[in-house]
């Protein structure tokens, strides 16, 4: 916003307000969370874990297990950055708690 002045008008202290254009928010960027395989965790537990942290329903969550266990890794989210952090961080507690080497990690959504 910028304000100026006009040294012509009688009232003192007034201003006239002059509007920039409005400024373009842009999205912030998105990362994935990626799981990843291990010859170790149980599958049940993986899909445990994935409908506990991201909320999918039991097949869904079984698709991804499946995903990462013939793929070595599977994306079981896009989020922002904290979000991301969070999620993986949620995942990666739980699998330690239960004495699982299972592990997520995150990586930046490319174009």
């Amino acid at each position: 916003m910028i304000v100026s002045s006009n040294e012509n008008e009688t009232d003192a202290g007034l201003g006239v307000i002059t509007l920039e254009d409005e400024p373009q928010l842009k999205e912030p960027p998105l990362f994935q969370v990626v799981l990843l395989n291990d010859d170790f965790t149980p599958m049940e537990f993986v899909v445990y874990a994935i409908q506990k942290v991201f909320g999918y329903e039991h097949e869904r969550a079984t698709q991804i297990m499946l995903s990462v266990h013939t793929k070595g890794k599977g994306v079981c989210g896009i989020f922002p950055k904290e979000i991301a952090e969070m999620k993986c961080a949620e995942m990666n507690n739980l699998a330690q708690i239960n004495e699982h080497p299972l592990l997520t990690e995150i990586e930046p959504m490319t174009d």
